[in-house]
């Protein structure tokens, strides 16, 4: 069993990021997290098994003080077993924590760090309204170290409006020089409810996919030949350094989400747990249920879901999840797919068009 907690809490609202979040106002207190702990309690019944791999996103949890933390951690441990807990992840953005945080952070038993860093260039960080420079960047990055923290992740952002290939390659070779174990290196997709897709339906952001692919192949290569296997289209790790929990979502594994926005997969049925963090409080301290958009997944949703993760990753997609060979066939002498030992890989040309190649085989 996987769980994921949801902690809404940003202190700057990122105008490209379309996940539910908010700044904290009076919300960020005692009774959030003993919100989300009864509704973990409500769930218990429904989840079997150890808990394997945990993750605090966001939002940014590490905005929660450090008594919230501890009561938020200490909570879910005693509710869960966490005894064969293999990684256990936070989210974290510059100028969120401290030496003392992260050392706490580190005693709560959470062993790796996912770290918002998206650029160090000052004209990529302003496009981004990103609210911390280059070097708060990096010392965050050595206060996770300090901290012994031997699982830190850095998170990317490419092809963003006016970003160069010259900046791009800046970005990874500053990334490289701390030595993450880990780097996500994400294509700026515009999201609904957000201030860029406005702005792109204006017209004053763009997109250009020869810059897509340009910055993509340049992150694949650079990253490769520094020692970073691409083990998924937008994951690079060292070796053995892989998200256990990211995996388990791509492979189809069962996850239970708390905290408003978290979205649960269990038992065949997926829900959203109500993203309205106020209304989300007062329904768990009055025992109701928090579940929204429920839905039961039928072998075709399941069929679907699991060809255009699996694609994604270095292992492939099995031949099984194709109804025709026909699209393999025309794909493969495309030189966009290869097919071994039963599984559908894709090549080189193909890891850039992963989402259409994927289309095509459903």
């Amino acid at each position: 069993m996987h769980l994921y907690v949801h902690i809404p809490f940003c202190h700057h609202i990122c105008p490209y990021c379309g996940f539910y979040k908010h700044t904290p106002g009076n919300l960020a207190n005692r009774e959030f997290v003993e919100a989300v702990l009864s509704e973990a309690e409500k769930r218990l019944p429904e989840v079997s098994g150890k808990i394997e791999t945990a993750y605090f996103g966001g939002g940014t949890p590490t905005l929660l003080s450090p008594t919230h933390l501890t009561h938020l951690c200490r909570g879910l441990t005693g509710l869960f077993d966490f005894s064969e807990c293999r990684e256990w992840t936070i989210e974290a953005n510059p100028a969120t924590y401290d030496l003392a945080k992260a050392q706490l952070m580190r005693e709560l038993r959470i062993s790796r760090v996912s770290l918002g860093v998206q650029s160090f260039t000052p004209e990529t960080l302003e496009t981004l309204d990103r609210d911390h420079t280059r070097d708060e960047a990096i010392t965050a990055f050595e206060t996770l170290r300090s901290a012994n923290f031997d699982q830190v992740s850095l998170d990317l952002m490419f092809s963003i409006p006016g970003q160069t290939l010259e900046q791009w390659q800046e970005d990874l070779e500053t990334a490289v020089s701390l030595s993450p174990n880990h780097i996500s290196a994400y294509n700026l997709t515009y999201e609904e409810d957000t201030k860029f897709l406005k702005r792109h339906k204006t017209g004053e952001l763009d997109t250009d996919e020869d810059r897509d692919a340009d910055q993509f192949y340049l992150a694949l290569d650079y990253l490769e030949e520094n020692g970073y296997h691409h083990y998924e289209i937008s994951n690079y790790a060292q070796p053995a350094c892989e998200s256990q929990h990211n995996r388990a979502y791509w492979f189809g594994a069962d996850y239970l989400g708390l905290g408003p926005g978290a979205v649960t997969t269990l038992n065949g049925q997926r829900w959203k747990t109500l993203p309205d963090t106020a209304p989300y409080m007062k329904a768990t301290q009055a025992g109701l249920d928090t579940r929204t958009d429920i839905e039961v997944l039928t072998e075709e949703d399941k069929r679907l879901e699991a060809l255009a993760l699996q694609l994604r990753t270095r292992e492939g997609a099995s031949v099984s999840l194709i109804d025709t060979p026909n699209p393999v066939e025309s794909l493969t002498q495309r030189g966009l797919l290869i097919e071994k030992d039963g599984r559908l890989h894709l090549t080189r040309s193909g890891k850039a068009l992963a989402d259409p190649i994927a289309a095509a085989l459903a």
